[in-house]
């Protein structure tokens, strides 16, 4: 009985997803046929506590890490996510995820089936490593992370199919002007306004208001 129901789970094996597993470290096997989508967090995350609040800005809420993963995991693709160490570097990670992206496109997956995301200070660092990267098949979803400071610089600019989400009650504005620094670069650019009224605190949480749009939208354009 113990052999017969061996046999069955090793010939079941290969017809075992990873549904709705998140990775919080470069996965150790690539499937090049499968969708792979990146998250990078917001500053205040860095470090090692899950659900950090924000000292200067408490009314923002927690953040809530491990329910915004659960909430965009999905078994359509694979969620990389990675918990970046305190007063990380963001043009060294840039260049890690970089780094990253090239070993999922050497492994065979197609640009056209990566996708990356990222809030605030992960948006920024998703803005550094798609400057560098200069790949017009990829996905990028920007949260709340194109700050004035970002948008004056030239240098910086978007590929391939992007994807804005702004909060109208939040001091970080529209994408526009990155978009124009980036020119044709970028296939194609949509951008979404919500209306919470809970400010940059909106991505902290696994808000429907901007984790359905995102999720959608990756579908479609990944």
């Amino acid at each position: 009985m113990k052999n017969k129901l061996l046999v069955t789970i090793l010939l079941l094996a290969p017809l075992i997803s990873w549904e709705n597993v998140v990775f919080d470290e470069f996965p150790k096997n690539i499937n090049p046929d499968e969708k792979y989508v990146f998250y990078n967090h917001g500053k205040v995350l860095e470090g090692n506590i899950e659900k950090p609040v924000n000292p200067s800005k408490p009314h923002w809420g927690v953040y809530d890490f491990p329910g915004v993963k659960e909430s965009l995991s999905d078994p359509d693709y694979h969620l990389i996510a990675y918990h970046r160490p305190k007063n990380t570097n963001p043009f060294e990670y840039a260049k890690k995820l970089n780094n990253d992206i090239n070993k999922l496109i050497k492994a065979g997956v197609l640009p056209q089936n990566i996708t990356i995301i990222g809030f605030s200070r992960g948006g920024e660092i998703t803005i550094y490593s798609a400057t560098e990267l200069k790949n017009k098949n990829i996905s990028y979803v920007i949260l709340a992370a194109c700050s004035n400071e970002i948008q004056r610089n030239k240098k910086y600019k978007l590929y391939g199919h992007v994807y804005s989400v702004i909060e109208k009650s939040d001091e970080v504005g529209s994408c526009d002007g990155i978009k124009n620094n980036s020119g044709d670069n970028i296939r194609s650019y949509d951008e979404l306004l919500i209306d919470t009224g809970q400010s940059h605190g909106v991505f902290f949480r696994p808000n429907p208001e901007w984790v359905k749009p995102v999720k959608d939208w990756i579908k479609r354009n990944n």
